[in-house]
């Protein structure tokens, strides 16, 4: 069964000081791309969540945001006096300097000077309880994720089945081509008799088994057997694929792209109405299937 890149799952959790919500959330992507947001201070959380992630996802754009509230949340603020204190001055030192060199400067707002580095001091309120809920947020860590492999899991039952419908069509279609290169046989055997004939009518001194030669090789390239063999070898491939265990998206995706190519050389060689048409809706539904096949893992 394949497994969807697309999932979600979601888990709260709450202690005396604090309570938090935890979404897990991934679409399709190349490769694996994790993304955290986590409130700051909570010690080594980003690194056990993306070693839990990658030890269970292989591919997907991957979103884990944390939401905490309470009192562990709050942090006190003040101000480093000291700090400041040389700031202040360094600035003063500044505006002395450029109004020599005849240097207009804007005059710095007290937002300013607080958003330099070391002025304010974050602290943390309770640090006994930050340790108790960094340790109850890493208990979740293992069933969070449980919930989110289950729901690509589900994501990629539902995708598997639209998988499968697609490439019975695609079967169906070249079951359709192969009689329609039968019934055209006929068709194509005659037309070359009657152009054979025509040349040798219409050709003083013509190599007759010469001429016998070129129409053998028109025959040849408008020959079809070939492509819906590999279609044919294709779909027992991808119906191999659906039912393998683990990641198979990328494999999945260049076999559609060989689909593609015989699907294109069956339009190129059909030389009649019919076998155009079924080349052309064999290339819809081939398409359609590839958009599916990019949300595999």
């Amino acid at each position: 069964m394949v497994n969807s890149m697309t999932g979600f799952a979601a888990l709260k959790g709450a202690l005396e000081s604090a309570r938090w919500h935890w979404e897990l959330r991934s679409v399709n992507a190349r490769g694996l791309d994790i993304r955290l947001r986590l409130p700051e201070g909570l010690g080594d959380l980003e690194q056990v969540l993306r070693k839990s992630l990658t030890a269970e996802v292989t591919r997907g754009n991957i979103t884990l945001s944390l939401r905490l509230f309470g009192e562990v949340a709050n942090s006190t603020v003040s101000l480093d006096l000291p700090q400041l204190e040389m700031i202040m001055s360094a600035l003063k030192t500044v505006d002395e300097t450029a109004q020599d060199a005849g240097v207009h400067l804007t005059a710095s707002t007290g937002a300013d000077i607080l958003a330099l580095r070391g002025v304010l001091e974050v602290s943390d309120t309770k640090a006994g309880d930050q340790d108790a809920v960094i340790k109850a947020l890493k208990l979740d860590i293992a069933p969070l994720i449980e919930a989110f492999i289950a729901a690509r899991a589900a994501e990629g039952e539902a995708l598997g089945e639209i998988l499968s419908g697609q490439l019975s069509q695609i079967v169906a279609l070249i079951s359709q081509a192969l009689k329609a290169a039968e019934n055209r046989q006929v068709q194509v055997a005659e037309t070359f008799r009657l152009n054979l004939a025509k040349i040798l009518d219409n050709s003083e001194g013509a190599d007759e088994n010469r001429v016998a030669q070129e129409l053998a090789m028109l025959a040849v390239k408008a020959d079809i057997s070939e492509e819906i063999d590999r279609l044919k070898a294709h779909c027992d491939a991808a119906n191999s694929l659906l039912t393998t265990a683990g990641p198979v998206g990328r494999k999945f995706d260049f076999l559609m792209q060989e689909f593609n190519r015989e699907a294109n050389t069956l339009c190129s060689k059909s030389g009649s109405k019919e076998l155009t048409k079924i080349g052309l809706d064999l290339k819809t539904v081939i398409d359609q299937m590839r958009e599916q096949v990019q949300n595999v893992e």
